[in-house]
């Protein structure tokens, strides 16, 4: 989940480095660091716990060079400390910017003590600088063939950045599991371990596969593949623009996020509909004939992508009429699962780096599962490549921690999905048409749904002086119940739990009472009337009670009971407009209680380490 920037070029880098420092800061903020071979082709690094701006303010144009690599940190070996801050050098030689975690770092750091190398941090990644140098400089080897020699010691993923003053001009880039781009510009290079770090200076991208080294210096570029043989690959061009990734005039990327969602809705559907039905050539072009032999869905995903699969397993089992299960990636891959024939894998993720998510889908695909289909917002990603067949969110760039925009587009892409495959067994045309309209209607239901702004914000003071909180729905409104619990306790830090509004009086109640607010996501559907009956139940324990309400459910205000009505919506679609005013309420309150909206303590934005 860290984020790594390197660049070669005939000018001074640092300025390049720590611009993409800041766009990639939302992949770790715990420190952060910047090392170059100056004019005199000595390695410098200055690094500095915390934020970006720390680094930048620390260093005040003392540090200049033509090479450089720079790094900011999620920490997973090692306390956020300066010396565990990347990059990391050994003996002033070598220096190594690392993504991801090395498994068996513990025995090449015993094996590396031995040899008498001395330790200056808790990282995996000092493991990695040592056995780069034991190659390249004890063993006299160049620097490529001492990081192809030292990768073959490695267990686990990594995205590494790796620069030497012996060979100025040059840097070696590696990948195994976890993500890195080469930017290609004129007369120079650039890596990191995401295209939105380079938007500045470049929009040519070489997207490395799984075991590729890459060779740059700032007359060529060399990609060798894990057998060590030349390869081309292919240089795309990216259509984000350098200032797809500012904030604009919205005080945080969640709220900018939050009010983009009419938009990213809109274009998600762009071209996939048509006279009130499904294209189904959206998927791919040999998607129907996929489709035909599909008798079940199983969903992998993780946080918030986990949500809109539980969400779409309603929307599979009632209007698809076939079965569906979801897992949480990370537990998938470990329990043996069942092979199930005509299983469609359908995996979720923002990113499409999510290291477990990319793990499960290889554990599903091993097992014999059947056919694969990604819902990324990212094309070049590592779980597209991975999958049979794709349908993109086009939900742009999102860079606040906590999911907004990418949840409501995957919603929006699973109930595509869900028409696709529904079709097959007994969806009628004048049902999907139906479902189409309501999609089409979709964009301005959601501007409808941020019209609740200025009311929420002003219910947010009630959760001012609140730690804990209830979350409640029914249905497939129980999921989006607990993605506002989730939204709520990532950024505003108040602990908050989602249960099932039937399940009250199965332990829940014990918790209620005038200090513990209780959220409830309340349709207007067949449930409803259920849906009161326990909220009555909370209300005869002196529970707090606030209400996003159906404009038609005819609900009141009464003391202890807050409703802030919803525009009315049809129920295929309510569960994507619901969740828009649990992300305004998670907001406001996030920024009453004065913490790092789009940074929150202990999380990053992709979660590229197991």
């Amino acid at each position: 989940m860290c984020g790594i920037v390197g660049a070669v070029a005939d000018r001074d880098v640092v300025p390049i480095l720590l611009e993409g420092l800041k766009r990639l800061e939302y992949r770790g903020y715990d420190s952060a660091g910047v090392a170059v071979l100056d004019n005199d082709h000595r390695l410098c690094r200055s690094r500095a716990l915390g934020k970006v701006a720390i680094l930048e303010n620390q260093l005040k144009g003392s540090l200049k060079g033509l090479t450089g690599i720079a790094h900011t940190r999620w920490a997973t070996h090692g306390e956020p400390s300066e010396s565990n801050a990347h990059p990391h050098i050994c003996n002033e030689t070598v220096a190594v910017v690392h993504n991801g975690i090395i498994e068996n770092h513990e025995m090449l750091r015993q094996q590396q003590i031995a040899q008498g190398f001395k330790f200056t941090s808790q990282t995996d990644t000092e493991a990695i600088v040592h056995q780069i140098y034991q190659h390249h400089v004890v063993e006299e080897k160049n620097l490529l063939t001492a990081v192809f020699e030292a990768v073959s010691h490695f267990d686990g993923a990594y995205a590494l950045g790796v620069v030497s003053k012996l060979e100025p001009g040059r840097i070696i880039a590696a990948r195994k599991g976890s993500p890195l781009v080469i930017g290609v510009g004129i007369g120079e290079y650039f890596i990191a371990s995401d295209v939105a770090a380079l938007l500045p200076v470049t929009q040519r991208f070489i997207f490395l596969e799984d075991g590729d080294v890459a060779d740059l210096s700032k007359e060529q570029l060399v990609i060798h593949d894990g057998s060590r043989n030349i390869v081309e690959r292919t240089v795309q061009e990216s259509s984000l623009r350098a200032d797809a990734t500012e904030r604009g005039e919205y005080r945080h990327y969640m709220l900018k996020e939050i009010y983009e969602q009419p938009r990213a809705t809109a274009d998600t559907l762009e071209g996939r509909i048509f006279a009130n039905k499904l294209l189904e050539e959206s998927f791919g072009a040999n998607a129907g004939a996929i489709f035909d032999k599909i008798s079940g869905v199983h969903i992998i995903a993780c946080g918030t992508s986990y949500h809109a699969g539980l969400i779409a397993r309603h929307w599979f089992e009632t209007i698809a009429r076939i079965p569906c299960s979801v897992e949480v990636a990370s537990e998938f891959r470990y329990r043996n699962p069942v092979v199930r024939n005509n299983s469609l894998i359908v995996s979720i993720s923002q990113s499409g780096e999510t290291a477990d998510t990319i793990a499960a889908l290889q554990e599903a695909k091993r097992l014999g599962f059947g056919y694969s289909l990604a819902i990324c917002n990212v094309p070049e990603s590592s779980l597209v490549r991975e999958s049979d067949l794709v349908l993109m969110t086009r939900a742009g760039p999102e860079i606040g921690v906590a999911s907004t925009k990418a949840l409501t587009t995957q919603l929006v892409a699973l109930m595509l999905l869900v028409i696709a495959l529904g079709r097959r067994h007994g969806l009628t045309g004048k049902e999907e048409s139906r479902i189409v309209r309501e999609l089409e209607h979709l964009p301005g239901k959601i501007d409808k749904a941020l019209q609740l702004d200025d009311k929420i914000n002003a219910i947010a003071e009630q959760f001012a002086d609140k730690h804990h909180a209830l979350f409640l729905g029914r249905g497939a409104h129980y999921p989006v119940a607990m993605e506002g619990a989730l939204k709520l306790k990532e950024i505003s830090y108040i602990h908050a739990e989602a249960y099932p509004a039937g399940e009250l009086k199965h332990g829940p109640l014990a918790l209620v009472d005038s200090d513990m607010p209780v959220i409830a996501v309340a349709p207007n559907n067949e449930l409803l009337e259920k849906l009161k009956s326990n909220l009555q139940e909370v209300r005869a324990r002196g529970g707090e009670l606030l209400v996003f309400a159906d404009a038609q459910s005819y609900m009141q205000s009464t003391p202890g009971v807050q409703i802030v009505e919803v525009a009315s919506v049809d129920d295929s679609i309510s569960p994507i407009v619901y969740g828009i005013p649990l992300q305004l309420l998670a907001y406001h309150v996030a920024v009453l209680k004065g913490t790092d909206v789009d940074q929150p303590r202990n999380l990053a934005k992709s979660v590229t380490v197991e």
